[in-house]
């Protein structure tokens, strides 16, 4: 029996902050807005959504913040058929896919050079 996912194919799904001190920001954002955070270990921590256990975002620790600004995620139904289209309209994949906790993802940069990631579950 197939599962139905909550997440629409091709919508933007997530959005990562790049931070340079994990439990600074975290204290920021839970101060400022009430944001609650998964843990993930010391270079992540999931943005919990207001409407349940999911998550909408994320704050993932670099040593310095990414040009550009946070980092935009689509979700895939298929994340293979994704990577293809990708390259064939023009998009540069600058990394993966590779696996993380609960499925697999990449990133690319569109004709413009703006970085988004594309992501699928397990």
């Amino acid at each position: 029996m197939s599962r139905r996912s909550p997440h629409p194919h091709h919508a933007v799904d997530y959005v990562e902050f790049t931070v340079t001190d994990l439990e600074q920001a975290k204290r920021f954002y839970a101060d400022a807005f009430d944001w609650q955070f998964n843990d993930y270990g010391p270079g992540y921590a999931g943005i919990r959504s207001p409407q349940g256990d999911s998550e909408v975002g994320g704050l993932c620790k670099d040593q310095e913040v990414r040009p550009g600004g946070p980092l935009v995620l689509l979700y895939s139904t298929d994340l293979d058929r994704s990577l293809e289209a990708v390259k064939n309209a023009g998009g540069q994949v600058v990394n993966g896919p590779y696996e993380f906790p609960g499925g697999r993802r990449f990133h690319f940069t569109d004709p413009s050079g703006n970085e988004l990631g594309v992501w699928a579950e397990a």
